[in-house]
């Protein structure tokens, strides 16, 4: 199993955050154009007083070593099912891939702290794991790579977006 942190500063306000968090038009131009998903769509999107329930579907552009992309098939995608609390501000996903979901887990929780008045510290904590004798290893290390660098052109896509205005 593996568990990591990404770490990244955006240069906007809370509130200016969560709105973009949630935002169909900003998530379809961050998923389909800036991490050059072929597909991805919001499936559910329920606010109440007290959270936000957010459900996704997504097939990520992959760069995987073979075993692992033989395994998990070429038209690999995944369901992200989350709830933000609104009490707390801390947002919680669990993401079910189209491929051996019953030997994988990609689950996490990100939040954010000020940085000043206009930035933040995103930070997300992580769990990956992958119950396949022979390759879990090799999965959970290609996934942390893609996850990682998934976040890190996030961050980029995010601080260019809002210096133009979006």
């Amino acid at each position: 199993m593996a568990k990591f942190t990404v770490t990244h500063e955006i240069n906007c306000n809370a509130e200016k955050f969560w709105k973009l968090f949630f935002d169909k038009e900003f998530n379809d131009k961050l998923y389909r154009e800036a991490l050059g998903f072929p597909k991805y769509e919001v499936l559910k999107h329920e606010e109440t007083d007290r959270q936000i329930l957010h459900k996704v579907h997504g097939q990520p552009k992959m760069n995987l070593p073979g075993p692992v992309a033989k395994l998990l098939g070429s038209n690999f995608a995944y369901t992200e099912e989350g709830t933000f609390d609104k009490a707390t501000s801390i947002w919680k996903w669990k993401m079910t891939p189209s491929a051996l979901a019953d030997r994988m887990r990609n689950e996490g929780a990100l939040r954010i702290e000020p940085v000043g008045d206009h930035k933040v510290r995103r930070i997300a904590d992580i769990v990956i794991e992958a119950k396949i004798f022979g390759v879990g290893g090799m999965i959970e290390s290609s996934a942390e790579k893609q996850l990682r660098e998934g976040w890190e052109d996030s961050a980029k896509f995010l601080n260019k977006y809002i210096a133009g205005g979006g």
